[in-house]
């Protein structure tokens, strides 16, 4: 790496640190006098509180680094722009793609950085946090119900229908299991009080099942407890709630692939799988939308410019991207296209922008 290319290099990155650093800090404020408020009415300590916190950081870095980046590019040759260094580089025959070289690598490198956050770190902090926030701070216990209602799952030809699933337990209540025929119509009806996860499989406990393949009427029967082949996983169950945004691209697939082998669909997962790949280089696509944006406003280039164009241009992409998302999720667009959408058309803005920069 040549001098000029490590002094751009670390301007940039320092004014990153700067930008990072800063919308961290307002999105964890924010956060906390939302929070802490109803934390300490729920009785927890301050040390909860802040290990709570603590492991919410990585989400908040994935989550604001796409706009920082934006903003420290801007700045960056704002900056430069301002010192007259632009015009002195220019005049020693460097172009601009080389001026921008060291910033597109650090983008590029950055939108890795995020994948492997997304991928890697968050899920694991989102159970933490989401562990200390029930069962430390609120004292709810190991045995505490996340709640979600009428449960149904398709696995081949049998139909599970449960209330409420315990994840600390692995224990669905109020099961119901159909087991149908090739033409659908239901052959046996098995109801249980709950159903336990061990060892790979299902064991249905209190069971109550009901044959009704004799033409007329049915045959009741009891059992204390059943093993059922079903083909659900622990992560089918835990995907349901409403911060799925938070699980990996791999438990994502799982259970995407898993909605579409049971006859369902699965737009909306298949878009959140894409996002996970989508959302990090988002990072990169700022620095190219950012680069000639700078460029073309040279003269004027300062601090204020590069806020106030990191606003319009990081609320513009936030308002396509949320809009091409939902028609994703409810089928209306591709789920990869809803995801990766957004990066296209502001990659190709950025083209043209350059294109359009006086040499």
């Amino acid at each position: 790496m040549t001098i000029l290319s490590r002094y751009i290099a670390m301007a940039w990155l320092r004014l990153l640190a700067l930008c990072l650093g800063s919308f961290v800090a307002v999105y964890l404020v924010l956060d906390m006098m939302d929070k802490i408020p109803r934390f300490i009415r729920a009785g927890g300590s301050g040390v909860d509180i802040l290990r709570f916190f603590v492991w919410k950081l990585p989400e908040m870095v994935g989550q604001t680094a796409s706009f920082s980046i934006l903003m420290a590019t801007l700045l960056t040759l704002g900056m430069f722009s301002r010192n007259s260094e632009i015009i002195a580089m220019r005049s020693c025959g460097i172009s601009l793609l080389r001026i921008s070289f060291p910033m597109l690598f650090l983008g590029l490198a950055a939108s890795f950085v995020l994948l492997l956050n997304a991928e890697l770190v968050v899920p694991g902090s989102y159970e933490r946090m989401e562990r200390i926030e029930r069962v430390d701070i609120r004292k709810q216990g190991v045995n505490a119900v996340f709640r979600r209602n009428n449960i149904w799952f398709r696995s081949d030809n049998q139909i599970l229908q449960a209330h409420l699933f315990d994840p600390q337990t692995k224990v669905l209540r109020g099961v119901t299991l159909w087991k149908l025929d090739a033409s659908m119509n239901p052959t046996n009806r098995i109801d249980a009080g709950s159903a336990e996860f061990h060892d790979g499989r299902w064991t249905l406990k209190d069971v109550v099942t009901k044959d009704f393949s004799q033409g007329h009427g049915y045959v009741a029967q009891r059992a204390r407890s059943m093993d059922v082949a079903l083909n659900l996983k622990l992560d089918d169950l835990r995907v349901l709630d409403n911060n799925a945004d938070n699980l990996s691209y791999r438990k994502l697939k799982e259970y995407a692939d898993n909605l579409q082998n049971g006859g369902y669909q699965a737009f909306r997962y298949l878009t959140m799988m894409h996002t996970k790949l989508s959302g990090p280089f988002a990072a990169f696509v700022m620095v190219i939308l950012g680069i000639p944006f700078a460029f073309r406003n040279s003269r004027s280039g300062g601090a204020a410019l590069g806020i106030g164009a990191s606003i319009g241009i990081g609320f513009a992409y936030f308002v396509v991207n949320a809009m091409l998302l939902s028609y994703g999720r409810s089928g209306v667009l591709p789920p990869l296209v809803a995801a990766w959408g957004a990066n296209i058309i502001f990659c190709l803005g950025g083209v043209w922008l350059a294109m359009t920069v006086r040499n």
